[in-house]
């Protein structure tokens, strides 16, 4: 039995692959009733909660492999960590760039997970992805609108990975972990590129210009407040787009291709498939 601690997008990707491929996996969820297509698909939803030991022990009971993941929760990762000490069941865990003195929160939240479980004694392999490409689908809705978007990254670029890329490396390594333990894989998309190259592939998928324009980082953390989120994740979201003017994720690695034997997807095929968004209609799908 494989256990993907949160059914967001990555983990309930992960989960689909790897009952798809037969395995046996369950999902810890708050809502077993959200997530009806995942146990139409062959996947247990566990009834659970991660705040809760007990729930995460009942979760864990008979498992052999986990894929960590949540917000990240650095609490709740550390839970699910401590819950398995004594066994040999080998984490997953989907991380991002992570050290103690980043200036963003969640990085330092991955920080403190990643120093739990090295110390844990169970066998581990590290996913550290690049900037998720599903995060431009936040902003679909106001390119369908208006043909542009806004950001503070500048001319800084970005080795954006799809994150059913990630999924797929953690499904991979979850069913069959031998030989990725103590290992950590950088994982990205095949090219890194600005915010400006997006806008131009997005003009020509969408048949229409489509417009990057640059703002201050402080535009950018009011405009995200405006939109409803909290001050403190704003924030921190505009200091991660501020890093990308500085090169901070500048960076591409074969690892994607080295861990699932399939090429990392490129901006223009995430965009593709999802070019219903940008353009207000529906989405497509990969396999």
């Amino acid at each position: 039995m494989i256990i993907v601690t949160t059914a967001g997008k990555v983990g309930s990707q992960a989960a689909r692959l790897l009952a798809e491929s037969g395995h046996r996996v369950r999902v810890l969820t708050r809502r077993p009733a959200a997530h009806h297509g995942l146990a139409a698909a062959g996947v247990e939803v566990f009834h659970g909660d991660l705040d809760d030991p007990a729930s995460i022990a009942a979760a864990v009971s008979g498992v052999t492999s986990v894929v960590l993941i949540t917000a990240p929760n650095a609490t709740q990762e550390i839970a699910v960590i401590d819950a398995l000490r004594g066994t040999t069941v080998h984490v997953t865990k989907v991380t991002a760039e992570a050290s103690a003195d980043s200036p963003i929160a969640r990085r330092r939240d991955h920080h403190r997970i990643e120093q739990a479980l090295t110390a844990s004694g169970l066998p581990y392999t590290l996913l550290r992805a690049n900037a998720y490409m599903q995060n431009f689908l936040v902003l679909a809705p106001v390119i369908a609108a208006t043909s542009a978007f806004s950001s503070p990254t500048g001319d800084g670029r970005v080795g954006m990975v799809d994150g059913r890329d990630v999924a797929a490396a953690a499904a991979t390594i979850a069913a069959a972990p031998d030989g990725h333990a103590g290992t950590t894989y950088r994982l990205s998309g095949p090219s890194s590129l600005s915010y400006d190259d997006v806008a131009a592939q997005l003009s020509t998928l969408a048949g229409r210009t489509i417009t990057h324009q640059h703002i201050t980082v402080r535009e950018q953390e009011q405009a995200m407040i405006r939109i409803g989120l909290p001050e403190a994740v704003a924030h921190d979201n505009a200091q991660a787009l501020q890093l990308f003017s500085e090169g901070d994720a500048d960076w591409t690695s074969p690892d994607v291709e080295h861990v699932t034997g399939r090429p990392a997807a490129t901006f223009a095929q995430f965009a593709a498939d999802h070019i219903g968004l940008f353009v207000g209609a529906q989405p497509q799908t990969r396999g």
